[in-house]
């Protein structure tokens, strides 16, 4: 389904030829979002990996994402920019092509955000443009930093081995997939029905999903999953080790396990999500391969009256006010946006 909010009416400027005309398509079928927002994306494989992980996602399994929206900017007919939302998570936005881009992205979704990821500079730029509108606040979240594994280092060897979770492992892994959630996101969600589904859909047994257990005398010590694939790769998330097996290891050897399983199946890249407030887990990462792609921010919108903004140049840009993260998450591997793509 598509709704065009647009043409715009052709202005006129600097940088803003009178012939100009731009279209912001409203669009709910992921097939089509992926087809016509597939370029943009894909020029950057690894800095949009997120939306991609969505987008294929709610191709594949619709019961995972019930309701999405895609945002298309066109120019002359040419995608320009594009962000991608699967209610009431928040916005997951491109890198555009044309800084107006953003401007038309903020001025044509409808309705309310609870925040934005995106990679920087524009998750800051879009953030800015969305608060002032509105006359919001804005509130950094979470510091993150996407990384991509082209070929794995192997970590030193631990007591253990790898296996693919199943249905019989549910309990488990559900149990230890909202403690992550708890512990490294800060989310404490009443309702697990989200975290349920994505479980689930790990545990039917796929080339595209699953979950990787890392087992030591007999029993399981350390999880990572795999899902939200790309067209040269996949990500890595849900990178959890209980308290008590923590210093042994454990992470590490899940990690590459699990990225080995996925290069060795013809993945070129392996792309995962750090907390930059932890620096033993981006250390772990880079001494396995991993290399930094790009930095990634989750904003957060104050649905709370901003104080006036004194008369300037750059008061467009003041209505936004910034706090920094206040506190330090212990592990990482999972982007904020409120589902697993």
């Amino acid at each position: 389904m598509s709704l065009r909010t647009g043409p715009r009416r052709p202005e006129s400027g600097p940088g803003r030829p009178y012939d100009r005309t731009v279209d912001v398509d409203v669009l709910t079928d992921p097939v089509e979002v992926l087809e016509r927002a597939g370029p943009l994306l894909g020029a950057d494989e690894a800095r949009h990996n997120l939306a991609f992980g969505i987008l294929s996602s709610a191709r594949d399994q619709p019961d995972v994402y019930p309701e999405l929206r895609g945002w298309i900017v066109t120019e002359r007919s040419k995608v320009v920019g594009a962000a991608v939302q699967t209610p009431p998570s928040n916005l997951v936005l491109a890198r555009p092509l044309v800084e107006r881009a953003l401007d038309e992205l903020a001025e044509g979704i409808d309705g309310e955000l609870p925040g934005v990821v995106g990679a920087v500079p524009e998750v800051d730029r879009f953030a800015q443009l969305w608060a002032a509108r509105r006359g919001i606040g804005v509130e950094t979240r979470f510091e993150q930093r996407i990384y991509a594994l082209r070929r794995l280092h192997a970590p030193p060897r631990v007591e253990g081995a790898m296996r693919l979770a199943g249905p019989a492992d549910r309990d488990l892994v559900l149990g230890w997939v909202v403690a992550f959630s708890r512990e490294a996101l800060h989310d404490d969600p009443a309702d697990t029905g989200q975290l349920e589904r994505s479980v689930d859909a790990r545990l039917e047994g796929s080339e595209t999903r699953g979950i990787v257990l890392w087992e030591a005398e007999g029993r399981p010590v350390a999880l990572a999953a795999f899902g939200g694939p790309t067209p040269n790769g996949i990500r890595i998330s849900f990178v959890y080790t209980p308290p008590e097996h923590r210093g042994r290891g454990y992470g590490s050897a899940v990690t590459a396990a699990t990225s080995r399983l996925q290069l060795d199946r013809g993945r070129r890249f392996c792309f995962l999500y750090t907390d930059l407030a932890n620096p033993t887990s981006n250390a772990i990462y880079l001494r396995i391969g991993y290399e930094p792609v790009c930095d990634s921010r989750e904003l957060a919108f104050e649905p709370r009256p901003v104080p006036p903004a004194e008369p300037g140049p750059a008061d467009s840009n003041r209505a936004a006010v910034w706090k920094p993260p206040a506190r330090a998450r212990p592990t990482g591997g999972f982007p904020r946006q409120g589902g697993s793509g």
